[in-house]
């Protein structure tokens, strides 16, 4: 089951500093739910073999997805997410998981 939009809410209110703001908020959170699935949507995955992403630095969280996206960093699930990432989805999410504390 997805978690509810509202869950979102601190992303989209947090785009407004941010050069992503130029994306669409409802495009962002669909892209969360994507990432929520793995990751949870508080950055903590619930399988031990995906890693957590709450309180990653965004710049390396956003470098990690531009490695996926060019298939410089290989994982299938990863790349098929990315392939179609433009940069300012990219740092929107880097920001959403480097915002949240970790656990």
């Amino acid at each position: 089951m997805a978690p509810p939009r509202l869950a979102f809410l601190p992303l989209a209110l947090g785009l407004a500093a941010t050069p992503a703001a130029a994306i669409d908020k409802g495009q962002v959170q669909d892209l969360m739910v994507q990432c929520a699935a793995c990751h949870g949507a508080d950055g903590i995955a619930r399988a031990s073999d995906v890693p957590d992403l709450a309180g990653q630095h965004d710049v390396y969280l956003y470098n990690q997805l531009r490695a996926f996206k060019s298939g410089v960093r290989k994982h299938k699930e990863m790349q098929y997410l990315g392939r179609h990432m433009t940069d300012e989805e990219m740092q929107a999410i880097a920001t959403y998981y480097s915002s949240l504390p970790k656990q």
